[in-house]
């Protein structure tokens, strides 16, 4: 059977998350509602990474396993038609050999943060940010990451409900830039790794957050790191501003 690999950017406000649940609306069941439009019968797609609900995707991989040789382009285009109303969209489409796997193969994922400060509330951009109200210092929150990049027990920026078998992860990379939004100034962290915990990124973010405005000392984070206690954790901060921004392989399918 010809194995495609998906490129997909959902808004993750309607669905429940990534992953098909009953009675709920979910992105992996609107795909594979779509697909079973174009060739009946039971689908069953496979994502680099499970996005929490209300979690967004710019650059989300999955594959599908298909009976027709599909060209990838028209594959994409019928995909779209039958996705419709749903805030999902197949951004790029390709063939892939049969042992390319969408999770199994990723060397990294890559997620995207948007922190949006001012007062007022947001309109446009509700949803899609986390906001907050008062300033924050761009140094502290880098001087609190420096702490957490590179290989750690990360339990205390672990959900309690995570299912990974170990707390131990690489974080490749945290990168805050400060960036002036249509809505007002944003602050966005990337952060890379290999693989992330479940609520890592949401941990994370709030953590620093509480350091940027003046609430922890950038040196309580590695405090908190070093503690591998769930309780030492900032708040989690809400989905809305998280987006699984991309995910690398060794060779880029859609290239």
């Amino acid at each position: 059977m010809p194995r495609f690999a998906l490129q997909v950017e959902y808004h993750g406000g309607p669905f429940a998350g990534w992953q098909r649940q009953a009675d709920v609306p979910s992105v992996q069941g609107a795909i594979e509602a779509a697909l079973a439009k174009l060739e009946p019968g039971e689908h069953t797609i496979a994502a680099a990474g499970r996005t929490d609900a209300g979690v967004h995707a710019t650059r989300q991989v999955a594959q599908c396993d298909l009976t027709r040789d599909w060209d990838p382009f028209r594959l994409s285009e019928a995909l779209n038609y039958h996705l419709k109303p749903d805030p999902v969209a197949i951004r790029a489409c390709a063939r892939v050999t049969d042992d390319w796997h969408a999770r199994f193969s990723a060397l990294e994922r890559r997620y995207l943060f948007r922190l949006l400060v001012r007062r007022a509330p947001a309109t446009f951009e509700a949803g899609l940010v986390w906001q907050v109200k008062q300033p924050l210092s761009l140094e502290a929150m880098r001087a609190g990451a420096a702490h957490l990049v590179g290989h750690h027990d990360f339990t205390t920026f672990r959900s309690s409900i995570c299912q990974a078998a170990s707390p131990v992860k690489t974080l490749d990379e945290i990168r805050i830039e400060p960036v002036t939004g249509q809505s007002g100034p944003e602050f966005h962290f990337h952060l890379r790794a290999r693989s992330f915990l479940h609520n890592q990124v949401r941990s994370i973010v709030g953590t620093l957050e509480r350091v940027g405005a003046g609430a922890w000392a950038p040196d309580q984070v590695k405090t908190a790191l070093e503690a591998r206690d769930r309780a030492a954790c900032g708040p989690v901060c809400p989905p809305g501003g998280l987006y699984l921004a991309g995910v690398g392989y060794p060779e880029d399918p859609f290239a």
